[in-house]
């Protein structure tokens, strides 16, 4: 008879609401353990969720804008194997704000939660990921140059394109990484970020981006797909 096999462990940064809480779930209902994270007014759902998760849930308390947060959760981990790595976090300014109108502390906000932060968390934890481990981030439609052909939106898809690129940067410093590197493009999903018009359901997108993960485990290099598998064009 073949050894059970260890069961796998997901840290999920940015998880206390819409497409992150519904990764927390969705993994528990495969049986991976779960580390979640949240800010200190936003976890209540996630600790709800820990009594009926028999034991496999963590909440752990973690702005991914504040990097001493960010550096405590590492240090809290230890040595612990994160089999993947997924950043969540994510914030979009008001739909019909162009380039020309936004101000600049709204462009910094957006910016710094879309694009800096996530790659903040992701140095910070990444060495927690062995080498046949997934790192991953949720990245956009919206990132991609070449699909914008109709504008609109203009600073949450710079914020995703710079993701994009940080994310292309980090890749080209770990070119020998045998880790599966990920950017995963939800569709638009009906969130409190991707609005009630949205064309699709949650449970439309997770249960399947979580399947393209894991069907991409093992693929070196980084790879920008939607939740169905679909190459996203740079």
């Amino acid at each position: 008879m073949q050894p059970a096999s260890p069961q796998k462990t997901v840290l999920l940064i940015g998880a206390s609401r819409g497409l992150g809480f519904a990764m927390v779930g969705e993994y528990l209902k495969r049986s991976w353990r779960v580390i979640a994270t949240g800010r200190t007014t936003s976890t209540d759902k996630l600790r709800r969720l820990c009594d009926t998760a028999q034991g496999a849930l963590t909440v752990e308390t973690v702005d991914v804008n504040v990097p001493e947060q960010v550096a405590a959760l590492r240090a809290h981990l230890g040595g612990r194997r994160i089999d993947v790595l997924f950043v969540n976090a994510g914030v979009k300014n008001d739909d019909h704000e162009t380039i020309a109108d936004v101000s600049t502390e709204e462009f910094v906000r957006v910016m710094v939660t879309n694009a800096l932060s996530p790659m903040r968390a992701i140095e910070a934890l990444q060495d927690l990921v062995p080498p046949d481990g997934t790192i991953g981030v949720m990245s956009s439609g919206q990132g991609s140059l070449t699909n914008n052909t109709n504008g609109n939106y203009e600073v949450y898809r710079a914020s995703k394109a710079a993701l994009n690129m940080l994310m292309r940067s980090f890749a080209a410093r770990h070119a020998n990484d045998t880790r599966t590197l990920l950017l995963m493009a939800p569709g638009w999903v009906r969130t409190d970020l991707g609005g009630p018009g949205a064309r699709l359901s949650i449970e439309e997108s997770i249960p399947n981006l979580l399947n393209t993960m894991e069907a991409h485990r093992g693929r070196t290099g980084l790879h920008y797909v939607d939740y169905l598998g679909k190459v996203v064009p740079w």
